[in-house]
């Protein structure tokens, strides 16, 4: 008996990944139904009176116009962070004057709650959208930066010389020498800083937006919906699922591919 040609191995192996994903998700919808069928209660609807709400709110509700205006906040929010964090950061790296000027406040904030954050942002601007994006970007800016600092403290001095003596221009060495260098601090900045701005974005929404998927939650809590709550839960849950496998690791792989190049 012949043996599989290497190219099938292959693809079994590259479906191996996605196969245990819906594996895992199939065992937790059914678990999920197991539990509702025994409960019988209303304060434990069943995946398929969830889907059934998703979709009908899809198609005549508010479902997408909603996630749309979350989803708004979030990349808002994620630009303005991780370009304040990752300018300071790498500037804090680069020069211990600055780090010692700056290091006190970056504590301090990443210490504060994001609870006083929001709020103070809501009082001291009003409730609206320039506040809740700059609450939420506020929140995540001293994670970039943290992670950023240590990427430009972990820069090869090696290379920096090579730049000056091959009289590199700023943007040259920037793009050619310190960039590559600092992809992967960026990306895991980037990583946990998406995961942390969805959170946030829910409080904010909650607390003073008249929209999005966060008022609709807290508007649902207080009519004690449970099927509403777990059909915006799942659905924001499977944009979020969706960003992550379409967008952001696929971006990932692209941009770490020259590490898999034969030399």
């Amino acid at each position: 008996m012949s043996a599989a040609p290497p190219d099938t191995l292959t693809g079994l192996r590259g479906l191996r990944g996605p196969i245990v994903s819906v594996l895992s998700v199939a065992g937790f919808l059914l678990v999920w139904f197991i539990a509702a069928e025994i409960a019988q209660s209303r304060l434990l609807p069943g995946p398929v009176e969830v889907l059934s709400y998703v979709v009908d709110e899809a198609l005549h509700g508010d479902l997408l116009a909603e996630l749309g205006i979350t989803l708004w906040r979030v990349t808002a929010s994620f630009v303005v962070a991780m370009a304040i964090g990752s300018v300071l950061g790498l500037a804090m790296g680069e020069s211990p004057a600055l780090n010692r000027a700056l290091d006190p406040w970056l504590i301090v904030l990443l210490n504060l709650p994001a609870l006083v954050i929001i709020i103070l942002a809501y009082v001291w601007f009003g409730l609206n959208e320039a506040a809740a994006i700059g609450a939420v970007a506020l929140n995540k800016i001293p994670n970039a930066i943290v992670t950023m600092r240590e990427g430009a403290r972990a820069l090869d001095p090696g290379l920096d010389e090579m730049a000056r003596a091959y009289r590199l221009s700023y943007w040259s060495k920037l793009r050619n020498v310190t960039l590559p260098q600092l992809q992967p601090y960026f990306a895991a900045a980037s990583r946990s800083g998406i995961s942390l701005i969805w959170k946030i974005v829910l409080v904010v929404e909650l607390l003073g937006r008249p929209n999005g998927v966060g008022f609709e939650l807290h508007l649902n809590f207080q009519l004690f919906n449970v099927t509403a709550i777990l059909g915006y839960t799942v659905a924001f849950v499977t944009v979020m699922l969706a960003i992550e496998y379409l967008l952001v690791q696929p971006l990932e792989r692209r941009t770490t591919r020259w590490r898999n190049k034969p030399v």
